[in-house]
């Protein structure tokens, strides 16, 4: 069996961390309802749709001369739902949108194939740090479900969780860090500094109370009811329950429409099964 499909980009700037600040060696980002839109097996660039606030979070990282890189389950391949060709066109568009990445590592495999690379096995992940020459230990990777988690787990690298419509409350539970949005994993993962802004910590959760909600759990809680998650003009973020089909707005505009199944609708039915939505 073949291991993952690597495409190289332009090499990040020497690393510039203010004084007495320590960096991470790369950030890998997850691209599947991370970076871009769940668009189930695409293979077509004209769907590829940056999540909120996705270039200003990577510009963020990049402007600290860290290399960047995006590690991708794409079992359409495997599926014989996409080809190389496509796989390489959607891999533009996101760099054309995004701003280029150091490293691509996609895992073209299935989930019944056997291999190293499809996360949550570590393949992905390792094969990015050994292509940008970085410690694995000293890597961060900022996903939006359990298996980004677990690759970075299994690899020895370091998780940032930011949870969608179709993250599981277990894996929210079993996640070390979690953050609201894409900026908010950034601002976690290059800590506070001169050159940066400082961490966001997750808000405190009383159960049956109303008011503040933390957002991981604000997003679960709207899809578990089908109801609405949104910042209020106090700039608060709450939940509310809805009988049916309703908006979920995380921090960052970013919106999902939520059915009775709990299914995130819009940007694509994700099929979670299949671990499709990384």
């Amino acid at each position: 069996m073949t291991g993952p499909w690597l495409f190289d980009g332009p090499p990040a700037p020497l690393s510039r961390p203010g004084p007495g600040r320590a960096l991470p060696a790369a950030v890998l980002f997850d691209r599947d309802g991370t970076l871009v839109a769940d668009v189930p097996y695409n293979g077509d660039p004209a769907r590829v749709e940056p999540m909120p606030a996705a270039r200003d979070a990577v510009e963020a990282v990049r402007a600290l001369g860290i290399p960047v890189g995006v590690v991708s389950n794409q079992s359409g391949v495997a599926r014989g739902l996409l080809t190389y060709r496509q796989v390489q066109a959607v891999r533009r568009r996101v760099d054309d949108l995004i701003g280029p990445f150091a490293v691509w590592a996609i895992c073209p495999h299935g989930p019944d194939d056997g291999c190293t690379c499809r996360k949550p096995a570590p393949g992905l992940v390792l094969a990015a740090c050994d292509r940008l020459g970085v410690p694995a230990e000293r890597t961060t990777v900022i996903g939006d479900i359990g298996a980004d988690m677990g690759a970075a787990h299994a690899a020895g690298a370091h998780g940032v969780l930011v949870p969608t419509p179709v993250t599981r409350p277990e894996e929210i539970d079993a996640a070390e860090v979690t953050a609201a949005d894409l900026l908010a994993a950034v601002r976690l993962v290059l800590g506070p500094g001169p050159d940066g802004p400082e961490p966001v910590r997750r808000a405190g959760v009383v159960p049956g109370r109303p008011g503040p909600v933390d957002p991981a759990e604000g997003v679960q809680r709207a899809c578990r009811t089908g109801g609405r998650y949104e910042r209020g003009a106090d700039g608060v973020c709450r939940t509310q329950p809805g009988p049916d089909r309703a908006a979920a707005t995380r921090p960052g505009d970013g919106t999902y429409v939520v059915g009775p199944d709990h299914a995130a609708h819009g940007a694509g039915r994700v099929d979670r099964t299949a671990g499709e939505s990384s």
